[in-house]
């Protein structure tokens, strides 16, 4: 027989076959990127003359001076989270009760409704934010009565109109895996609790959700994410609503600043972008850890 020294000492050797292609792609499409903008912010491109050649010189933080001072950069920032505070909670409400209902056995069909509830997240946000777009135009939408007396297209609703978009998409993706949680808890935790007298909703609130509550962390900072870096949907929106500008969101003022073309701008916004969106999920973090602690 193999001793437990030669055992682990093999075991170690395979290590590197598992770690160096994660470490390879890792570097490749996450680190480097992330290089190279930052390297692109600290440039800036000057003419000699009006219509002398362009080239890049080193600016320092010339354009990092130019991020915050753009009033149009910040208010983005302030309406996606604004949007984040309302549209986050009810999509993850509503995933967490489809969830929790799926788990209940008081559904038949679990199959059938599981993949009913994700299938959204299936359909590419562009399809799914041109599909909503239509039924929110009161020209196009089959559903008149309702688009004529209610602008879903206007500055003040339009916001709302994406979010709705948003909270379509990936209300299933966040249900599975809370879902798939909810599948980790043993049965005998559920016995014991039947035994002791609790029902469906008693079990529910004080054993499901609080055992689920890392599946639940783990979706709230997906969504953080996700809603810093909201494109598709405002972009199709467009075409559609003219208070859907090309500063709306924050990656909107990146992708129309690269556009231009300034590319060592877009990238500045983009940093600045990247740090907020790792701030505002770390204080999550540390505030939902603190919590857990107590």
């Amino acid at each position: 027989m193999t001793s437990a020294p030669a055992r682990a000492a093999r075991h170690g050797r395979a290590v590197p076959f598992f770690v160096v292609p994660f470490g390879v792609l890792f570097t490749l499409f996450y680190l480097l990127p992330i290089g190279y903008a930052i390297v692109q912010s600290l440039y800036k491109v000057e003419r000699t003359g009006t219509f002398g050649p362009a080239r890049e010189v080193f600016g320092g933080l010339v354009q990092y001076e130019r991020v915050f001072a753009d009033g149009a950069f910040w208010t983005s920032i302030g309406r996606v989270l604004a949007f984040g505070v309302v549209q986050v909670p009810v999509m993850l409400g509503l995933a967490l009760l489809l969830a929790l209902l799926l788990d209940s056995g008081l559904v038949r069909g679990r199959r059938f409704f599981r993949l009913a509830f994700f299938v959204p997240y299936a359909v590419p946000g562009v399809i799914a934010a041109i599909m909503w777009g239509f039924l929110y135009s009161p020209n196009l939408s089959p559903l008149k009565p309702v688009t004529s007396a209610i602008d879903f297209l206007s500055a003040d609703l339009v916001l709302w109109a994406i979010a709705n978009v948003v909270t379509w998409v990936y209300v299933g993706y966040n249900m599975l895996i809370i879902y798939s949680a909810l599948l980790a808890i043993p049965a005998e935790v559920y016995e014991a609790a039947r035994l002791d007298g609790a029902g469906q909703w008693r079990i529910a609130w004080s054993i499901k959700i609080p055992l689920v509550m890392p599946a639940i962390v783990l979706t709230t900072v997906f969504s953080i994410i996700g809603t810093l870096q909201l494109l598709a949907e405002p972009q199709v929106f467009r075409s559609f609503s003219s208070a859907v500008s090309s500063t709306y969101t924050p990656n909107l003022t990146v992708y129309s600043t690269s556009s231009i073309p300034n590319f060592n701008l877009a990238a500045a916004f983009s940093v600045v972008l990247a740090l907020t969106t790792f701030v505002l999920s770390f204080v999550f973090l540390r505030f939902t850890n603190r919590k857990g602690v107590q």
